[in-house]
């Protein structure tokens, strides 16, 4: 054999051993079960929807997707603050409205002046004084399985306060509202 005279480069060829490909294809294997896994539980607990009007501004927008939790109501009820997804009335042909719990079940609750209050003390929130207070002018007295809805946008919301939404019943309630896509930067935050 014949030696080059000279200056030479030999690059002796790197193998790749069978415990490097295993670790590559369990990592690749890991990925695609997260993914997989992810996507099972929100179908399968969650659903989407579209928010429709401007009542839950500004914590959501018309048109924002946001994600429902279904499951979290089967094992637990509503908080007072929780933004949630319902039926009006089980009405299967209206669209799902998006509100905030203000009242739980066995509360009065009334507006007077403008502010809410809980069984006669007034409920503290950062959001507009209200001009009408509709149904609730008067105290109501919620059932066992009843909630008193608001939405955010108080001055332009259809809620507990309108006598074709009223007072939601456990029953109506889709789910929580848990994701939405944030409209500055498309990405993805928890519904405060």
């Amino acid at each position: 054999m014949a030696r080059h005279k000279g200056l030479s480069f030999y690059q002796k060829k790197k193998k790749i051993s069978s415990s490097t490909i295993r670790e590559i294809f369990s990592w690749i294997f890991g990925i695609f079960a997260a993914i997989l896994l992810a996507f099972v539980v929100v179908f399968s607990i969650g659903m989407n929807t579209g928010v429709i009007g401007v009542s839950m501004e500004p914590t959501l927008f018309n048109g924002q997707e946001i994600l429902i939790n279904r499951f979290v109501y089967s094992v637990t009820s509503p908080r007072k603050g929780d933004v949630i997804v319902f039926l009006p009335n089980n009405n299967q042909n209206t669209h799902y409205y998006v509100k905030r719990v203000v009242g739980l079940p066995g509360e009065r609750v009334q507006i007077k002046s403008g502010r809410v209050y809980i069984d006669g003390i007034l409920y503290e929130d950062n959001f507009d004084k209200i001009a009408d207070p509709g149904i609730a002018e008067n105290e109501i007295k919620l059932g066992t399985d009843e909630y008193f809805v608001l939405g955010d946008n108080r001055n332009n919301s259809e809620d507990s306060r309108s006598g074709n939404v009223g007072l939601v019943t456990k029953d109506t309630i889709i789910g929580k509202a848990w994701l939405h896509m944030a409209k500055e930067n498309s990405g993805i935050d928890f519904i405060k």
